[in-house]
């Protein structure tokens, strides 16, 4: 994709000054989905581990299809320059047993996201709250009231996505300052305004949170959410419904966009 505005791809803006600064460093960098998205993150990692931006122990691509894209590039050695393993499985099940190794152990590992993946965070936690407390009900329950942001739906399984932009945004997008779209300031940023909507709820039991996981934009067009948050938030929940009833908002999200739920539990 180009930029609007400058004419450039977006994921390859200021290379030269990404080059100039120290690369950023991670443990294990986990893509989810070996198909089109998880493809081209591949390939973006690749080339920011080649042009000195990355340096990553491991780069796992998890895909429950043996013959996923990334699969078949990585017969074909087409990322030389990175460590990648593909790992046969649903994305549930992987991340269940990766943040079972626990806050020291996930430290310096972050995930990428897939653009078109269900509220895996908001999943995983709803299956930790159910390990934890096996005999009480765990349900997603729809927002008492619709956020204000210009783009916004319920769906029927008790989720809510919503959105800053009412046009379709590239999906190399990096959320910069100036909206290639507007061509204006981004004024916005969802963290934000979910803080703001849980503060103006006045429910029984009260919303909590909200526990955000902010998919910020690393290196060459990639976003990551850095593991710890999953952790610390999962012992958030586990220390919020100890002794009462909770609700706690819930939100995988970006600068522009989001997917919401309420994590119900009596």
């Amino acid at each position: 994709m180009v930029d609007a505005i400058s004419g450039a791809d977006p994921a390859s803006v200021a290379l030269t000054s990404l080059e100039r600064r120290a690369p950023l460093r991670f443990g294990r960098i986990v893509v989810i989905g070996g198909g089109c998205y998880g493809s081209w993150y591949t390939q973006q990692l690749a080339r920011a581990a080649a042009r000195g931006a990355l340096e990553v122990d491991e780069v796992i691509v998890v895909d429950r299809n043996p013959t996923c894209t990334v699969r078949a590039r990585l017969a074909e050695s087409a990322y030389d320059t990175l460590p990648v393993r593909v790992v046969t499985t649903t994305w549930n099940e992987f991340v269940a047993a990766w943040l079972a190794e626990g806050e020291d152990a996930v430290a310096r590992d972050a995930m990428v996201p897939s653009p078109l993946m269900p509220h895996l965070c908001l999943d995983w936690l709803i299956a930790r709250a159910g390990e934890r407390w096996p005999d009480r009900t765990i349900r997603v329950e729809p927002l008492a009231t619709p956020p204000t942001t210009p783009w916004q739906r319920a769906a029927p399984d008790g989720r809510h996505y919503v959105s800053f932009a009412t046009w379709t945004c590239p999906v190399n997008c990096i959320e910069p300052a100036r909206c290639p779209a507007t061509r204006g300031e981004r004024s916005w940023t969802m963290p934000s305004a979910i803080t703001e909507y849980v503060r103006e709820q006045n429910g029984t039991p009260p919303l909590r949170g909200p526990v955000i996981f902010h998919c910020t934009h690393r290196t060459f067009g990639v976003g990551m959410i850095d593991a710890i948050d999953l952790v610390r938030a999962d012992a958030r929940v586990a220390s919020w419904g100890v002794a009462e009833p909770l609700a706690v908002l819930v939100g995988t999200v970006s600068h522009c966009h989001g997917a919401l739920g309420v994590l119900a539990i009596s």
